[in-house]
């Protein structure tokens, strides 16, 4: 694979002192409320760079305009809680915050939770970004090194459309990050006494709850309440039935807990842990967001010691006879690891 010239300033990067970049904030350009939950563990080990193509512009007025619709593309015809960067770059030398510093992007699947994304918001395929742009990137850098967000021995891969060419400048892998968990007390939840759970371990289920899904936290901690609600009072369980939901916002929400013996799957409910996609995934899978954050939770949960190692995934249909997760959803989790039929 062929790096784009201009990439490989990033990669050689001295941390000569640079001008703090001129930041346009997401109140300046007429952002809508960030509706993303995860939260980035600082310093992040890695910068991901992207272009965005055919946006070109040259003027603060013009590059809001743009970035309005860039964000509600993502939001209403993805399905995303915003925009995929953490910040964006104009030609004009200005850096656009996306979802800032603390949030999780949504840009590279398996390093948003590790990795600042950066995307040169008006560069044309196979040309460079203005030199104002570049150097404005080169200040961003420098200032999150600076105050922590970035570590000093980043490593940054060079992404190219759908296709991940890895040049790291030093052999680190990216440490587990536990995604950020919405607690019981967050979403409103009741006070229970349910069984201990015996832990680690050995499975994990995927689930769907076959309702509504939701796309916003707040819509999100409304689902979680009426599923609770309905299991405790229609179908007489002790708490809501599985240890964590996961919602289109990205969110993971508390159910039971590491700790609680779920009530998901007779006969695996003392060995296995219930992850339950919020919304039915039948016809249509969740979006990356929600995959995302799944497998950071599974990722955490083994680098906790709640998860054996040699754990094994399995969908809710593989060991009971029910459509749960949904076809469009097991074809997907049928590929991640120690996925088991």
């Amino acid at each position: 694979m062929k790096m784009l010239p201009w990439l490989l300033v990033f990669s050689v990067l001295g941390l000569r002192a640079w001008d703090t970049p001129t930041l346009v904030s997401r109140n300046e350009w007429g952002s809508r409320t960030l509706n993303c939950s995860a939260q980035l563990t600082q310093p992040v080990a890695y910068v991901i760079m992207d272009q965005l193509m055919k946006l070109e512009c040259q003027e603060q007025n013009i590059c809001s305009w743009k970035l309005r619709g860039l964000q509600s593309h993502f939001v209403y015809t993805k399905g995303w809680c915003d925009l995929p960067y953490n910040f964006l770059i104009g030609d004009d030398g200005r850096v656009y915050e996306g979802v800032g510093w603390n949030t999780q992007g949504l840009h590279t699947q398996g390093y948003n939770n590790n990795s600042l994304g950066i995307a040169f918001f008006g560069s044309k395929m196979g040309s460079s970004p203005t030199p104002a742009a570049l150097s404005a990137a080169e200040g961003l850098i420098a200032y999150a090194i600076q105050k922590g967000h970035l570590s000093p021995n980043y490593i940054q891969p060079l992404i190219l459309k759908n296709e991940i060419c890895l040049v790291p400048q030093k052999p680190v892998m990216p440490k587990t990050v536990c995604p950020n968990i919405i607690t019981r007390s967050t979403w409103g939840a009741r006070e229970t006494q349910c069984p201990k759970m015996n832990l680690p371990a050995k499975y994990v289920i995927i689930i769907h709850t076959a309702g509504r899904s939701c796309n916003m936290s707040v819509d999100c901690q409304f689902c979680v309440r009426d599923i609770q609600t309905f299991l405790m009072d229609q179908r007489d369980f002790c708490d809501i039935a599985y240890h964590f939901l996961v919602g289109q916002d990205g969110g993971v929400y508390e159910g039971v807990g590491w700790h609680t013996l779920g009530s998901h799957t007779y006969g695996y409910n003392d060995i296995a842990l219930g992850i339950a996609f919020i919304g039915n995934f039948v016809e249509k899978p969740p979006n990356d967001a929600a995959l995302e954050a799944a497998q950071n939770l599974i990722e955490c949960a083994v680098h906790e010691g709640y998860l054996d190692t040699n754990y094994l995934l399995v969908g809710h249909s593989d060991v009971v006879s029910i459509l749960s997760p949904g076809k469009a959803l097991y074809n997907i989790i049928k590929t991640w690891p120690h996925f088991k039929q």
